[in-house]
């Protein structure tokens, strides 16, 4: 049950489960010193729950950076840095989650470029679908947070539950289908922020593909690999009757708030853990927008299983921008 501590099977570390089928927070570990033995506790406790909590880590940018690397090859914002643009920080491996103007050190302008790319960051999603290899685990450290009250906390949803409890016509679809979805950042961008990326057309850039039923590795559980990135669903190559009903349909499913619950930010140094293999996420809004600064950093892992590139050529790269960055939107990501 949630808020129960849990002991075992852990030896090095202690659970308190945070809903009943996924999220936990987790204590007892020091992170300028996580032996291999509770580092291996943390994975099986990510198998186990999807995603997990850990409240003043301690870390800052560099071990950060060096605790995430024990979980594989990171990936790097190397390819956003065009037109002049230039990182927040001094390690290309942390992203930046927050609302602060990389130029001016400012609040970042509800009404800025970016500011709408990051709304499409409000629906549920999965890190990086869009890329051709996909990600396995984010960590996300709060650095500066908006005052209590305001909102800026971040949602998760069981997708592996969501698959075990789907309705019996739609499982016995999945199954019986090779359903692929066809995934795109600037369908997200644009359901996001409708208004402002009226003029982009997400089928006129290269989209990834990965499988929409998958077996989820670590727990050997079958997971829905959906989110707001997936444009529409292809069988053999080509989209199927129904796509876009049968998107919104699963997306809907796997969202519902049996399937949800919310994670509140502390104190700068805590950090969540998720694994985009068996959860959505999506950031909160809040009245902070606009007023109170949310630095959160995150690192991304990328994807090491067999499926981790899907139905995509290993030597392609996703480039970040394209032809479609008009001046209008210039700083938005993905368009």
């Amino acid at each position: 049950m949630p808020g129960l501590i849990q002991e075992s099977p852990f030896k090095t570390i202690t659970v308190k489960e945070l809903h009943p089928t996924f999220g936990a927070e987790v204590s007892g570990v020091n992170f300028q010193d996580v032996s291999e033995e509770q580092f291996k506790e943390i994975v099986a406790a990510m198998a186990k729950y999807g995603f997990c909590v850990f409240r003043a880590t301690g870390l800052d940018d560099i071990s950060h950076v060096k605790f995430s690397e024990r979980f594989g090859e990171l990936d790097n914002i190397r390819r956003y840095m065009v037109g002049g643009r230039k990182p927040r920080y001094g390690l290309y491996e942390l992203f930046d989650a927050g609302n602060i103007d990389a130029e001016t050190g400012s609040i970042l302008d509800p009404e800025s470029p970016r500011a709408h790319s990051n709304r499409g960051n409000g629906l549920f999603h999965v890190d990086s679908s869009f890329n051709p290899r996909r990600a396995s685990y984010c960590l996300l450290r709060a650095c500066e947070l908006p005052p209590p009250g305001n909102g800026g906390n971040t949602d998760f949803a069981d997708s592996r539950t969501a698959f075990d409890e789907l309705p019996e016509d739609l499982r016995d679809e999945l199954l019986s289908h090779d359903y692929v979805g066809a995934h795109s950042m600037a369908h997200s961008r644009k359901l996001g922020s409708p208004a402002f990326f009226k003029d982009v057309d997400p089928t006129a850039s290269t989209m990834t593909r990965h499988r929409i039923v998958q077996v989820h590795e670590p727990s050997g559980r079958t997971n829905l690999y959906i989110g707001a990135h997936l444009h529409h669903i292809e069988e053999n190559g080509r989209q199927i009757p129904g796509s876009r009903d049968l998107v919104q349909r699963l997306n809907q499913h796997a969202t519902q708030k049996k399937y949800t619950t919310t994670v509140e930010w502390d104190s700068p140094g805590d950090m969540i853990i998720w694994d985009n293999r068996c959860v959505l996420h999506r950031a909160g809004g809040g009245t902070f927008e606009g007023r109170y600064r949310r630095d959160l950093r995150r690192t991304t892992v990328h994807d090491d299983s067999p499926t981790a590139w899907g139905l995509n050529p290993r030597d392609s790269v996703w480039m970040g921008f394209n032809a479609q960055a008009k001046p209008k939107l210039a700083g938005a990501v993905g368009v």
